[in-house]
């Protein structure tokens, strides 16, 4: 009969006086002789996250903190204490009810192709809990991928180029790998998809001019010792309008002439029409207005001055001189009305 199994026995057929003192050597009673273990620990794979939380251990009769330690064994080996020298971070007797083996470091964290199991229990003084085993795990057959990270997108001529970077590091890249594929589509339009690519910079291409391309990208990680692919998570849709190529540019050239040359044209026949319809009226304001003589300005400004007799002596008769004659006849009848007249 175990220990374990020898416990339970007695909690549940105590000592009575029937029974012979030596028959049954159970231990005495004592309510902290047991803790309650740690209830539903989980693992969180995600990307690159190793991280194994649990439901804190709560004692009513004890001002005591409880503590936890966690151990970790990988395929055909023995447990080992998760600490700093074994795995890189320190999970031996902490109060958190959390232990990070995220590898911030080469010798950090569980290798990610490795079989790796994990156990934990609580403790307060010399008394401790009952372990608690967690399934195994391998990173690459159980993480869940996120989508790529840092996504630029840079509208080319029909073209939109897209750069990212992986969702996590892979060490080893001839065991694991990424590759990538490309959800678009114009928008209000159909979905497509292209790849898979292995580069982290994708074109693409043969797209239409000025039109707005919206797109997610996803991660898929495949592991090639087991042949097993991990399908990640689409990025947020972002939507970009597309560039003129060489040929929508020089239609446009053509275009813009044409129709600036059609505009002059019609501003020029539709001011030459103004000025035919409005020629009197144009003329009249650009007329120039008559203008009084020097001298008469002058005296108007100042009658004292003798101008008038300067105008006088001016005037001194002079022999007409005339460059042509005219003679002017009237009618017969016209000249009899004038005579009458006279």
């Amino acid at each position: 009969m175990g220990i374990e199994t020898f416990k339970h026995f007695c909690n549940y057929f105590p000592l009575s006086p029937p029974f012979p003192p030596l028959l049954f050597l159970c231990p005495p009673q004592d309510p902290l002789s047991q803790l309650p273990a740690p209830q539903h620990p989980k693992i969180r794979l995600y990307n690159a996250e190793q991280v194994l939380s649990w439901e804190p251990v709560a004692l009513s009769n004890s001002t005591r903190p409880v503590v936890y330690r966690v151990q970790f064994k990988y395929t055909n080996s023995k447990w080992f204490m998760a600490d700093i020298m074994s795995i890189g971070v320190n999970c031996t007797q902490i109060t958190a009810t959390e232990c990070d083996f995220t590898a911030t470091r080469p010798s950090a964290g569980f290798p990610m192709d490795f079989n790796v199991t994990l156990r934990l229990r609580a403790e307060l003084g010399a008394l401790h809990s009952a372990w608690v085993t967690m399934p195994w795990f391998q990173h690459y057959r159980n993480v869940t991928v996120g989508p790529p990270e840092n996504i630029e997108v840079t509208p080319g001529e029909g073209s939109l180029i897209i750069r990212f970077s992986s969702p996590f590091d892979i060490a080893d890249t001839s065991t694991a790998f990424f590759c990538y594929y490309v959800h678009y589509w114009e928008k209000g339009g159909i979905q497509q998809v292209k790849g898979p690519f292995r580069s982290n910079s994708i074109s693409l291409d043969n797209l239409k001019p000025f039109r707005v391309y919206c797109l997610q990208v996803q991660a898929q990680l495949l592991w090639n010792k087991s042949n097993i692919f991990r399908v990640g998570h689409l990025s947020n849709i972002s939507c970009y309008e597309t560039m003129a190529d060489a040929s929508t540019e020089l239609q446009q050239v053509i275009l813009i002439s044409v129709g600036t040359f059609s505009l002059l044209s019609v501003l020029a026949g539709a001011c030459f029409f103004l000025v035919l319809k409005y020629r009197g009226l144009i003329k009249y304001w650009f007329h120039t207005p008559p203008s009084i003589p020097l001298q008469i300005e002058e005296y108007l400004k100042d009658p004292t001055q003798p101008i008038l007799e300067a105008l006088d002596k001016d005037s001194s008769p002079k022999d007409d001189v005339w460059d042509s004659v005219s003679i002017i006849s009237f009618p017969e009848k016209e000249q009899e009305d004038v005579l009458q007249t006279l």
